[in-house]
């Protein structure tokens, strides 16, 4: 990729977005559900970063509301890379390493400021340590690879076919 490419807003972001938003979701339906969690029950405690913790108790609604916060935040941080590797370049030169490592930083930024900063409950001090190796490697390979991979791939110029 030359350094006057940069990669396409749509791809990064709306492609990027909602593909890291189902394979979290995936990624957290499987891991806690693996712990009892069920999926409706994920799906509340997401809505409780905004309904607060009340939204246990919630119905399809509350569920319904905590899937489409899932994806706004999955946008959202699609959109955080997208804006920051107009800034660093390097994060799409090289997807790989720019994507692992915005999705470790991911992790830690939605841990430690945007969760304590929500009205979701949230117990103090640090995870378990299987929690908190699922997190951060499941941000690193399902959130930031992907949307790294999306926006280098959006730098490419495409193929013209002649007929």
């Amino acid at each position: 990729m030359s350094t006057s490419q940069r990669p396409r807003a749509r791809d990064t972001i709306l492609y990027g977005g909602l593909t890291v938003g189902l394979l979290d979701a995936c990624d957290a339906v499987l891991f806690f559900g693996s712990r009892g969690a069920s999926p409706e029950r994920i799906a509340r405690s997401v809505a409780s970063g905004l309904l607060g913790p009340s939204s246990g108790g919630g119905g399809p609604a509350t569920i319904v509301a905590g899937v489409a916060l899932h994806f706004a935040v999955a946008l959202s941080i699609a959109t955080v890379f997208y804006l920051l590797s107009q800034r660093i370049p390097v994060l799409v030169r090289h997807p790989v390493i720019g994507g692992l490592g915005f999705g470790v930083v991911a992790f830690f930024v939605m841990s430690w400021v945007v969760v304590p900063l929500s009205r979701a409950p949230h117990g103090a001090g640090i995870p378990p340590l299987a929690v908190m190796i699922n997190g951060i490697v499941g941000h690193a390979v399902l959130i930031g690879l992907p949307i790294a991979l999306f926006a280098a791939r959006s730098t490419r110029s495409p193929v013209q076919v002649t007929a």
